[in-house]
């Protein structure tokens, strides 16, 4: 495993993260399979596993917690987010002073740690000026309750209001952004890359696979796999993904991959690894096999005639799409 610092900080991150979005904890053998996966991933030298309050009700927080406090507190760096409903007060979701302290203090119980490395805001809050959040962010640092605070869908407009506010009124600026990066998903080339290398911040982005586009599982003329998240997943996201255009990019990709001898999932992992300012991709693993194939991805540097081969595949063209 290779490690990279974030952004202009100290803190190193495995290039290759753990994350828990889709992590199943539906029944106990559920629970035991990714009880593996996570010593797995200690065992292949992942040190960062992100989570969110509102993953699984705060289940996967307290799964993590359970998992984690059998491993050094200086072993690992485990990140969680803030903004989603959590209850049906009116104060019980966004960004304010009074949802951020509450949540985190809940987190902190669920995790049943005394600080988090990372907090991040998981969405933009348009009814609390980002002053209110970036002071009590900053405090929460000076308090010794996270090292370190970032931003996740936020537009590069609001991630600079954020930099510039934080640096006008004395605080603490915001250290990562955890943005959706991947080949069929490269917004953040047009501004946010550009941004993050000018102050410093760095980049640990989620759905590196594309909610499983890039893994190879989802083949052109094919029946969706059995029990694929294509299946299953409430909101569709990948099924609106598995447009003929993407999946015909699919096939080239994998041609390329078998070129040089790995699988889709693992160009697609180093693909965005080639970028410096990324620090870490998080990547969701149900099963230990998956996680030990996406850890490949590692250090694995494309050479440049794949990488133009990509590029010419991809045919990516800048273009504005709705953030968050």
């Amino acid at each position: 495993m290779k490690y990279r610092n974030m952004g202009k900080t100290g803190l190193k991150l495995s290039e290759i993260a753990l994350g828990s979005w889709v992590t199943n904890l539906s029944d106990a053998s559920a629970v035991a399979t990714a009880k593996e996966t996570v010593d797995l991933a200690f065992d292949l030298g992942v040190n960062f596993f992100d989570c969110a309050d509102a993953y699984s009700g705060g289940e996967a927080e307290r799964f993590f917690g359970k998992v984690l406090k059998e491993h050094r507190r200086s072993e690992y760096v485990v990140s969680s987010k803030v903004f989603f409903p959590m209850g049906r007060g009116a104060n019980e979701w966004g960004l304010s002073r009074k949802h951020i302290k509450e949540q985190l203090d809940n987190t902190l119980k669920n995790m049943g740690l005394d600080y988090l490395d990372l907090y991040f805001c998981h969405r933009f809050d348009p009814t609390t000026p980002i002053a209110e959040t970036v002071e009590v962010l900053s405090d929460l640092v000076k308090e010794g309750k996270i090292l370190y605070y970032g931003v996740s869908e936020w537009t590069p407009a609001q991630i600079v209001e954020a930099i510039l506010t934080a640096e006008r009124d004395g605080n603490r600026p915001l250290s990562v952004i955890q943005p959706q990066y991947n080949m069929v998903d490269r917004y953040i080339e047009d501004e946010i890359i550009g941004i993050c290398e000018r102050f410093g911040i760095g980049i640990t982005p989620f759905s590196p696979l594309s909610q499983g586009l890039l893994t190879g599982k989802y083949r052109k003329g094919q029946p969706l796999p059995e029990g694929s998240r294509a299946t299953w997943q409430a909101d569709r996201q990948i099924n609106n993904l598995l447009t003929e255009e993407n999946l015909e990019k699919v096939e080239k990709l994998i041609k390329v991959a078998d070129g040089l001898g790995v699988p889709l999932s693992v160009l697609a992992l180093a693909w965005i690894l080639r970028v410096k300012q990324i620090s870490a991709v998080i990547t969701g693993a149900s099963k230990q096999k998956q996680l030990a194939s996406n850890v490949a991805a590692s250090g694995l540097d494309l050479p440049p005639d794949a990488l133009a081969e990509i590029e010419s595949i991809l045919d990516y063209h800048p273009f504005v799409r709705r953030i968050g």
